[in-house]
């Protein structure tokens, strides 16, 4: 998506202008592009999240099946509706294949991490006989406190972000009001070179310090 949308805008500018126009309409072209890998980058983080949460729920509802009563077998089959994503999971414990090995593999799509832990747990149980259920009881309980750190780290992280953002913004607020009084500093952005330079710093820098304030937030929950 990023990549499209720049290519679009600066193919448009180098069939239609020239000059510092064609330099305006490059930053603009890398602006829509910065624009759009945040973008993605949000969704992305969105979709890690609903997957987070998935786990822990198809976690619980296995815990449930084998307090129930149910054969471990039957209860990851059973679960399987309830994170359709654990599909190859069920597949492995029906087909007696390694269940620890395709509880691994699902932990590599984002937000699914804590599947590794269910894995281990799994491992331990096989090895000394222990029961399922009591290991995944505390893999619940060793996610569910991680999930809480996570939600206390990004509710610190939102007045950051959103104060950083607003700092994005606020130099086209400032140069709409210089413009206001005669200033005219649109002329020097887009019409000179060391303005299009400017520009091009700007966008460059509110790029850096957005992605920096995203790798704190990530530093902080430990999804590096």
């Amino acid at each position: 998506m990023a990549w499209a949308g720049a290519t679009v805008v600066l193919g448009v500018a180098v069939a239609g202008v020239r000059g510092t126009h064609l330099g305006v309409a490059a930053v603009a072209a890398l602006a829509l592009f910065l624009l759009a890998q945040g973008v993605d980058r949000a969704r992305s983080e969105r979709r890690a999240e609903a997957r987070r949460r998935a786990v822990v729920d198809y976690c619980e509802a296995l815990l449930g099946e084998l307090e129930a009563g149910q054969p471990v077998q039957a209860a990851v089959e059973r679960c399987a509706t309830t994170w359709p994503e654990s599909a190859p999971v069920a597949a492995a414990a029906r087909l007696g294949a390694d269940v620890p090995a395709a509880l691994r593999e699902a932990a590599c799509a984002p937000g699914a991490a804590a599947l590794n832990r269910l894995a281990a747990a799994w491992e331990l149980s096989a090895a000394t006989g222990a029961g399922l259920a009591f290991a995944l009881r505390q893999v619940i309980r060793t996610v569910r406190g991680e999930q809480l750190v996570a939600a206390r780290v990004g509710a610190e992280l939102a007045s950051a972000r959103a104060t950083a953002r607003l700092v994005t913004v606020l130099p086209a607020v400032v140069l709409v009001a210089a413009q206001g009084v005669g200033a005219e500093p649109w002329r020097f952005l887009l019409d000179t070179v060391p303005g299009v330079g400017c520009l091009l710093l700007g966008v460059l820098l509110s790029a850096a310090g957005l992605r920096w304030i995203d790798a704190i937030g990530a530093a902080a929950r430990g999804t590096g």
